[in-house]
């Protein structure tokens, strides 16, 4: 579901913000009379990753760099905008910096179909987290996966990263001498045993970002042609082809299909697996966002005014 929440007053006359607010970061545009006029990028302002008051605090200094005062609307998409609520707190952290002006905050996957040049389709995140959403013409809209890191995920960067930790840790289970890719992992987390990951793994001290960041590792040991982390991205890709499947069903639409994100848009092995299982389901209007999800804000700008 997403949802939008409205700050006092409608600020009209002045510039349009927009903001991507993902698990490790949040990026803000400033739109003057529909130009990019400043582009910023600071730590996730997400409150499902990073507390309330660093969220507050990355969105301070945000807007101290790309400026509050007459602005007309903030555009803001987020993962984990599950309900009203959700939109409404964050709504309330982006008030103060932009007095009088309307805030909406939706789903972050709202701005990726919107970046893609569509208004109705599905738009599917691969990035640290993984989801998809849709809208028909109809305007009925469909959700799948979202869940996050601990519900689901599939195909994510949390979830590439956890399954080299699994990899891993399987390998010494079964007595094998660490592979390239256990290697390289090791070599990340500064540890010099695969029996040290498991307190890694459930320490406080790492979570689902430092996680994500290890996906990397299995797409460069993937290029690089170790088998098991070829196998990994290419089932990534399958799950989220599967997201992509089930919304659409649910609205009944064949495409278009937008893969976006930080995986998704790199990572060519993924995007391949992806439009093959897409293919294999009879949907081939799938396209890879060539834009960042933040310059959908003025097409949703102009179509909900």
């Amino acid at each position: 579901m997403a949802a939008a929440g409205d700050a006092a007053g409608n600020g009209a006359g002045g510039a349009v913000i927009g903001l991507d607010i993902g698990g490790t970061k949040t990026r803000g545009v400033r739109f003057e009379a529909g130009r990019a006029v400043a582009d910023e990028s600071v730590g996730s302002s997400n409150v499902q990753n990073v507390s309330r008051e660093e969220a507050a605090r990355h969105l301070a200094e945000l807007f101290g760099r790309i400026g509050g005062g007459a602005v007309a609307q903030v555009y803001a998409g987020a993962g984990g905008i599950d309900t009203d609520d959700d939109a409404a707190a964050l709504a309330a952290l982006i008030a103060p910096h932009v007095p009088g002006a309307r805030i909406t905050v939706v789903h972050d996957s709202r701005l990726l179909l919107a970046a893609g040049g569509a208004s109705t389709g599905v738009a599917v995140i691969a990035g640290t987290g993984s989801a998809a959403w849709g809208r028909n013409g109809a305007g009925a809209e469909a959700r799948a996966g979202g869940w996050g890191y601990l519900l689901g995920d599939e195909g994510s960067g949390y979830w590439l990263g956890r399954e080299a930790v699994r990899h891993s840790l399987r390998r010494m289970n079964q007595g094998l001498e660490p592979d390239a890719l256990t290697t390289a992992l090791l070599a990340s987390c500064g540890v010099d045993d695969p029996n040290k990951l498991i307190a890694l793994f459930h320490s406080a001290e790492t979570g689902r970002r430092y996680w994500a960041q290890r996906a990397r590792l299995v797409v460069d040991a993937a290029n690089a042609g170790h088998a098991t982390s070829q196998e990994l991205v290419d089932q990534a890709g399958r799950d989220l082809a599967g997201l992509a499947e089930q919304a659409l069903r649910q609205l009944g639409l064949d495409g278009p299909v937008i893969l976006g994100s930080g995986l998704g848009m790199n990572v060519p092995r993924l995007q391949e697996s992806f439009r093959s299982a897409l293919a294999a389901a009879g949907i081939s209007d799938v396209r890879v966002l060539d834009q960042e999800p933040v310059f959908g804000v003025l097409r949703l700008v102009a179509e909900n005014g």
